[in-house]
């Protein structure tokens, strides 16, 4: 049995395939960030789920797409949990970037893929090889233009006293904003990036109004300059997107790039379905 799985901050996705390439089960449980999780957290989200743990004897390989794998460190310490669950199995362990390449850039298709969910990233492929200029630092430093990044903006603008009243009454009324709790989620308990990126589905569904307009704006302009257009090809390549965050905010991401003459690819939100497509397709060439 072939494991193959995409995760994120907030959610991983796992696909079960047969040697021929069907799938035999799918199922989901919470993020494995390692990054931002302890490997006890790790094995307990993993074990925890029925159809994982029942069929962890059967697996023999294990491809994993994950957040926060862009040290060796983090590898080492999910593959650490991997190793004790699932014991007849070898390991392939890369960057959530490679994910959303093979899921969204067509084979010998040079184009830049960019992450817009929880977490934000960015990467070059050159129709074989990816290449990642900057090393993302996590969601305090860097992470522009994502979930988390838009729940910053916002937290930041009620506390600030800049959010219009209209939308500081009604953000106020869906979230609990007192101190003591923010700060309870962002200091104290695990997740913070994904306490953050919960704040965005605020955005999204006011994204008509001019002040989160102007986040979205901002945040999408920051992670264009700083991260797209390192790439000294980014005007001649399209340029793809995965990620919750690029699927309901598509219309405006293409409004910013075109402010710099760059071509929209090819959006779509989790990329786990063109993740199982393509090992489909490395499986049926090997028999």
């Amino acid at each position: 049995m072939y494991l193959i799985v995409d995760s994120g901050s907030t959610k991983t996705d796992w696909f079960a395939v047969d040697p021929s390439g069907e799938v035999l089960f799918s199922t989901q449980t919470l993020g494995l960030n390692p990054q931002v999780l302890s490997s006890a957290i790790l094995n307990e989200r993993i074990i925890n789920n029925y159809q994982i743990y029942s069929n962890r004897d059967e697996v023999t390989h294990l491809y994993f797409y994950g957040a926060g794998l862009g040290i060796q460190s983090t590898v080492d310490r999910i593959l650490k949990v991997f190793k004790e669950i699932f014991t007849n199995c070898e390991f392939i362990i890369k960057e959530d970037t490679y994910a959303a390449v093979y899921s969204t850039a067509a084979m010998n298709e040079p184009s830049i893929v960019c992450i817009l969910g929880t977490g934000s990233n960015c990467s070059y492929f050159d129709g074989n090889e990816i290449e990642q200029r900057v090393i993302s630092l996590g969601y305090i430093l860097m992470d522009e233009a994502s979930g988390n990044f838009f729940g910053k903006q916002l937290v930041r603008g009620y506390y600030f006293n800049e959010m219009p009243a209209h939308l500081a009454d009604k953000f106020g009324a869906e979230f609990v904003l007192d101190a003591d709790t923010v700060k309870e989620n962002l200091y104290r308990k695990e997740n913070p990036n994904t306490y953050l990126a919960k704040f965005a589905k605020f955005l999204i569904e006011h994204r008509e109004d001019p002040y989160i307009q102007d986040i979205i704006s901002n945040g999408l302009d920051r992670f264009i300059r700083h991260q797209v257009l390192q790439f000294d090809d980014a005007k001649n390549v399209p340029i793809h997107f995965v990620g919750s965050i690029a699927h309901f905010l598509q219309a405006e991401v293409e409004q910013a790039l075109a402010k710099y003459d760059l071509t929209l690819g090819r959006v779509i939100k989790r990329p786990i379905d063109g993740l199982v497509d393509y090992h489909v397709k490395l499986l049926n060439l090997k028999q």
